[in-house]
């Protein structure tokens, strides 16, 4: 929760590359969201899809949550 905080809090220019602490922090939190809809049943490229239709990182996030409190 941590490092996500982290990415949450920072101000990042979009034309500065990520620093390798960064890019590794964005790479575990990117497996765990995967992690977790393949826990719920949505694959990647649905979550690509939903994510270029619109949704937001966080409404992503929200629509997972949702979906793993359904199937407890």
């Amino acid at each position: 929760m941590t490092d996500m905080r982290f990415i949450a809090s920072a101000t990042y220019d979009s034309s500065d590359p990520l620093t390798l602490p960064q890019m590794a922090v964005l790479e575990r939190a990117v497996a765990k969201v995967v992690l977790l809809g393949e826990q719920v049943g949505v694959s990647t490229d649905q979550m690509i899809f939903l994510l270029n239709s619109g949704l937001t990182v966080g409404e992503l996030l929200e629509y997972l949550a949702m979906r793993a409190g359904n199937a407890a």
